[in-house]
């Protein structure tokens, strides 16, 4: 009885009790949230070694911009390697395989066929289609090129101990399937400096 009545006493006259559960005011700061763990030194390390391997593939991109006219950029290669490895395709095949807008693959292909690369054919299968496929030439320099960069890759990976090589794999799919969802929110450079600014840590 006497809890009830102080209880009462309290409140001011014509107020109501608040409702348990009640929604917070617009407006409302939200509470903090915890903050994201901090990574182990070997995933910063390994952020590091990622960083530098894509910025390095990047300037390899823009080197193709001073290319001479029968030189091969890095993105014509690896459409004549799509060719390679699933045959003739019509160009929207190939620019979903290579991961192109149509428009910038049916651009190459007109370099490629101007360079005796492909050859622009009707499909066998449906004459409404046309496909595109290696010409001799075209193997050839995928071959020559395949064969150089191929020692390279066993120069630099010799030694390498075969299970570092399978778990390297897994690593690699894994952030494959991560850039195949898209950016976080915040956009890439938002994914490229936070690794790097935690791994700084306080100066």
């Amino acid at each position: 009885m006497t809890t009830n009545a102080t209880a009462k006493q309290s409140r001011k006259p014509g107020s109501a009790p608040k409702p348990r559960g009640a929604p917070k005011p617009a407006g409302a700061p939200e509470p903090p949230t915890a903050p994201a763990a901090e990574p182990s030194p070997e995933l910063t390390e390994l952020g590091r070694a990622f960083r530098h391997v894509f910025r390095t593939l990047s300037r390899l991109r823009g080197r193709d911009t001073h290319l001479g006219g029968s030189e091969l950029s890095h993105a014509q290669f690896e459409l004549l390697i799509e060719l390679d490895e699933h045959g003739e395709l019509p160009a929207g095949e190939l620019a979903a395989a290579a991961r192109l807008t149509p428009a910038t693959v049916t651009q190459m292909l007109d370099h490629l066929a101007a360079c005796g690369h492909v050859e622009r054919v009707r499909s066998e299968t449906d004459r409404r289609v046309v496909v595109s496929r290696l010409t001799s030439q075209g193997a050839s320099k995928i071959a020559a090129k395949r064969a150089a960069w191929q020692g390279r890759w066993l120069e630099a990976l010799d030694g390498v101990a075969a299970r570092d090589l399978r778990a390297t794999t897994r690593v690699l799919e894994r952030l494959g399937a991560m850039f195949e969802e898209g950016p976080p929110t915040g956009g890439c450079e938002a994914l490229e400096q936070a690794p790097q600014e935690r791994s700084q840590g306080p100066n």
